[in-house]
């Protein structure tokens, strides 16, 4: 199921459709000590990493107090995307742009029979007009079905991490940045060589059953900072796919270290919220951390927050 936790856990993709930008406040005592790690450097420089869920449901709701005590902590956001990156037509327009055939060719004509036949015995499920999946390339029916999918279990993008923290340092006036733009994470997907899109949307037709029970194990082991869980749900997909695994996440762990470094070093105290996928693993930012000899805690661990 990487695709189906890479919504769960990606920026863009939950808001390839449409995506309300609005989120509620709620009291910050949630269940759980939640995935947030904190990484102390020189002049008084701290990250707060915050593993972030892109789309939840209310009941998910209030978030643990880790949250709230490093968004207060903070001087500043970094999110993956910047402030406002997917509030405008502008990001759905771009992604139907790649994600559509030109009218000479169709899905039909570039998939097996098979998936087709199972393409089409989804979108008649949902109640959705054949011909127009027709024109969609298949990473882009794959997001459609994955974000459809999990709309039928109540999860928003405007419930998301990110959404409600992004509103909050906009109302209170704290200044908020993104680490990619939103084109660079269209073009992740629409850049996907044929036999990956392929298996991208086979992968999603073969999984979308357990869609509902694959979200609440995310949910709960984000919810107790738990990454051995989370990666051991994504170990079997990682070594099915090592290349988009590399694609998707290790490439861009990698690519943030940087940046994330420099705020250490300029001595800020950052609050930084990625996909809790972007922890998992000893390519992921929390042991890239400790690898460059950052002294790096659980939220739990931490007297002087």
């Amino acid at each position: 199921m990487l695709l189906l936790r890479l919504v769960v856990l990606f920026a863009l993709v939950v808001c390839a459709v449409a995506c309300k930008r609005e989120a509620e406040k709620f009291i910050p005592d949630g269940e759980g000590d939640g995935s947030v790690w904190v990484v102390d450097g020189p002049n008084g420089g701290r990250l707060y990493l915050c593993g972030t869920i892109h789309i939840l449901r209310e009941k998910d709701y209030p978030l643990a107090p880790a949250y709230e005590a490093a968004y207060a902590s903070s001087n500043k956001l970094v999110l993956e995307l910047p402030p406002g990156a997917t509030s405008g037509p502008e990001l759905a327009g771009r992604m139907s742009q790649l994600g559509l055939y030109s009218a000479d060719t169709s899905l039909e004509a570039n998939v097996g029979r098979e998936t087709w036949e199972a393409v089409k015995k989804w979108t008649e499920k949902r109640e959705l007009e054949v011909s127009s999946m027709n024109r969609y390339r298949p990473w882009f029916m794959a997001l459609l079905m994955t974000n459809l999918e999990y709309a039928s279990l109540g999860a928003k993008a405007e419930m998301g991490v990110d959404t409600y923290f992004e509103k909050r340092a906009k109302e209170d006036g704290k200044p908020a940045e993104g680490l990619e733009t939103a084109e660079f994470q269209i073009q992740l997907f629409a850049s996907l060589s044929d036999k990956q899109q392929r298996e991208l949307l086979e992968q999603t037709l073969a999984e979308i059953s357990h869609v509902a029970e694959e979200y609440e194990k995310i949910v709960a082991a984000w919810k107790h900072g738990d990454l051995a869980a989370l990666e051991e749900m994504m170990t079997r997909e990682s070594e099915r796919y090592p290349d988009l695994n590399e694609l998707f996440v290790t490439a861009r762990n990698l690519a943030w270290m940087g940046r994330l470094e420099q705020m250490l070093k300029n001595g800020e105290r950052v609050m930084v919220l990625t996909g809790t996928l972007h922890f998992i693993s000893d390519t992921g930012l929390v042991e890239l951390m400790r690898k460059r000899g950052h002294r790096v805690r659980h939220y739990r661990e931490v007297t002087d927050f």
